[in-house]
């Protein structure tokens, strides 16, 4: 089935920016966000309180099908925690203007919360140990497979932001707007030290950069849809810009695009975003 609207797939390493500019894109374009890295620091997240191994994959992958299977995993809007609420991640059912929330989107790109069996773990999942687990179990082939179908889903009919690290090589290669969203590792560790200090977690620059690199390595070296840039994706290096600047760029591609394709983009180019720092998460 022809996509209504583009779908755009955001790649990039820890701390590039992607959950910044990812929502701040969706909000521009009237797109629905769908953070996938969140997803797996929620597995992370559960492998870990359910005293498993993060190295083991098929222990960690049973126990993600269970999660999706159950839906005891989910991403809602903010305003949005009851089991109610929130649709299944099932095939959209019209335009994406139309839509309602689904299981791991939110609408207009506004922030989402994660919820772990209806507790909101949002805050919880950011932490520099779950960050790291969640690149040990990413590359267990078992819980991406549980994971797939829910981010096919969530984004088959387009007029979707996707953001994670195989987004535009392995879960949507036909996306028809990729980009490769990047910062040097010494800027994007002083994001994330200036968002641990924020929160209250004492860390020192050496320490956040020590486990950015490490964090690189995992993602970059793991034997499973390991982090890359795909060949058509368009480079975004976000080092020493403001996310106004950023999000601004990808905003005209995006929309270059959906005229060439002749998609609907009206009003898409909609208010201006703030010049705020851009933030590590994601």
């Amino acid at each position: 089935m022809p996509r209504e609207r583009v779908l755009v797939a955001i790649d990039g390493p820890a701390g590039a920016g992607k959950s910044t500019v990812s929502r701040m894109l969706a909000e521009r374009l009237g797109f629905v966000l769908v953070d996938t890295g969140a997803l797996y620091r929620t597995v992370a997240l559960a492998v870990t309180r359910a005293g498993l191994d993060l190295g083991d994959g098929e222990a960690a992958g049973a126990l993600t099908e269970e999660l999706a299977r159950g839906r005891r995993i989910r991403l809602v809007p903010p305003a949005v925690t009851g089991p109610s609420s929130s649709r299944s991640a099932g095939p959209p059912a019209g335009p994406p203007s139309d839509r309602p929330p689904e299981s791991g989107a939110a609408p207009g790109g506004s922030g989402v919360r994660m919820l772990l069996d209806e507790e909101d773990v949002s805050a919880e999942i950011r932490t520099p140990s779950v960050s790291l687990a969640a690149s040990q179990v990413s590359a267990h082939p078992r819980v991406r497979t549980a994971l797939f179908a829910l981010q096919r889903q969530a984004g088959e009919r387009g007029g979707v932001v996707l953001e994670g690290r195989d987004i535009g090589t392995v879960v949507f290669p036909d996306a028809e707007v990729k980009f490769f969203l990047t910062a040097s590792p010494t800027e994007r560790a002083t994001r994330r030290q200036r968002e641990l200090v924020e929160k209250g977690t004492a860390i020192t620059f050496a320490d956040t950069l020590a486990e950015v690199v490490k964090r690189d390595r995992a993602d970059s070296e793991r034997p499973v849809a390991p982090l890359r840039r795909a060949d058509d994706a368009r480079l975004v290096d976000s080092s020493g810009r403001a996310i106004a600047d950023v999000v601004s760029e990808m905003v005209e591609v995006v929309l270059g695009v959906e005229r060439a394709l002749g998609l609907g983009a009206a009003g898409a180019a909609g208010g201006d975003v703030a010049g705020d720092p851009v933030s590590s998460e994601g």
